[in-house]
């Protein structure tokens, strides 16, 4: 048994799904690595050693890059003065500045440490400023958030009722709409206007173009209904532009929260937006002792000033065409019904549900065999270079050619 199988197995046995975290967990041992114990750059390691070239990136956060220099020294720096302090620490404003004047949105800033509760805590915001309860979600924004009927409980799965955990009349406030579904959200607004306080909105990755029309859609129903316009930018942000959809589409929401690329993989969450609706925070109250730690402020500094200064997200869009584009020539060749989708940096691989059945899981399985890790949403980061990008159409080429 194989050292990466060995940890897998005592994670299973300890922590439930083998992680805290549910998309982490491997299913596809032993071609799937179980652990991995180190990074650099855009390469991974397994408890094996054996290497991989990366595109799950932490599901994300790894924007820059493993152990990116400028990152990585901001932490070493500051871990000499201190971690975290019981007042508020000059780093806390620097960032909320820097982000003030790179997100549209922003006139106001906080920290959190995750994603999920960023959401959670703009929600109830909104229900604050607008005295209203129901909340209509469009797409995943986290455990914490899925609690409709029907709603995404983690990326892809759907829950048919109530989700487990959730008490029935919790669940009745929040309603679940399908991106784009233009009618069936103005059927809900007509019906519950009065009640509603706020539209939360992930991208379709599959269908992001469709947000050209369909965000200035959102902003006029909201506007028109009097209801708090929220855009998940947990994945968008600092990717798709430097401000998330709101600054490549133009579409300008009433709050919005960033994560994942903020920190280059620290643990950092931003909820943001306009000043008459933050400020009710003296009201809604959110808190939370970790919101202010000093090494993740740090490395959002850093990561921050890189993305302004050297075209980060210029580079994750060129490189992520050229893979994406050489993947897909790669499925027609081989005449593989799939293909990545969206937009070049962040895509989604779907897989034609009319082929075979088991073709992800062996397309996946023969990638990780050929040193290939990706995930169904896959990132370039900014260490990805020419060189890789080849390397990993090389790698993905032999994976497609192994027998069935």
């Amino acid at each position: 048994m194989t050292a990466s199988q060995q940890w897998a197995d005592r994670l299973k046995a300890v922590v439930p799904w083998g992680s805290s975290t549910c998309s982490k967990a491997a299913p596809y041992m032993p071609d799937e690595p179980g652990v991995i114990v180190r990074g650099n750059g855009c390469r991974v390691w397994d408890a094996d050693g054996k290497e991989y070239i990366d595109y799950r990136n932490s599901l994300g956060p790894v924007t820059l890059g493993y152990r990116f220099p400028a990152v990585d020294e901001a932490i070493r720096k500051q871990l000499e003065a201190g971690i975290i302090f019981g007042h508020p620490h000059p780093l806390e404003g620097e960032v909320a500045e820097m982000l003030c004047e790179v997100i549209p949105c922003a006139e106001r800033a906080r920290f959190l440490k995750t994603g999920g509760e960023a959401i959670a805590a703009c929600i109830r915001l909104a229900r604050c400023h607008t005295g209203r309860d129901h909340i209509v979600h469009i797409g995943y924004s986290g455990w914490l958030n899925a609690l409709s009927s029907g709603g995404s409980t983690l990326p892809g799965t759907v829950s048919d009722s109530v989700p487990p955990g959730v008490p029935a009349a919790l669940s009745a406030l929040h309603h679940v709409r399908g991106w784009n579904d233009r009618e069936a959200l103005e059927e809900i607004f007509a019906k519950s206007a009065d009640q509603i306080a706020a539209l939360v909105v992930a991208a379709d990755y599959a269908r992001m173009s469709e947000g050209e029309t369909f965000y200035p859609f959102l902003r006029e129903l909201t506007d028109r209904h009097g209801a708090v316009l929220i855009y998940d930018e947990i994945v968008t942000g600092f990717r798709i532009a430097i401000g998330g959809v709101q600054e490549y589409f133009g579409v300008v929401p009433d709050l919005a929260v960033f994560a994942k690329g903020v920190a280059n993989g620290m643990p950092l969450s931003v909820y943001c937006g306009k000043a008459e609706i933050m400020d009710k925070l003296d009201k809604a109250i959110i808190s939370s002792t970790y919101a202010g730690e000093t090494l993740t402020l740090a490395a959002a500094k850093a990561a921050i000033t890189t993305y302004l200064g050297a075209d980060v997200v210029g580079h994750i869009w060129r490189h992520g065409e050229k893979l994406w584009q050489g993947v897909n020539a790669l499925f027609r060749e081989y005449d593989l019904p799939a293909a990545a989708k969206g937009f070049w940096s962040c895509p989604l691989l779907s897989f034609d549900p009319k082929g075979p059945a088991d073709l992800q899981e062996r397309f996946f399985r023969a990638a990780y065999r050929n040193g290939v890790s990706l995930y169904s949403v896959s990132y370039v980061n900014f260490s990805h270079q020419d060189a890789e990008i080849d390397e990993t159409l090389e790698r993905l080429e032999g994976a497609v050619r192994e027998p069935s």
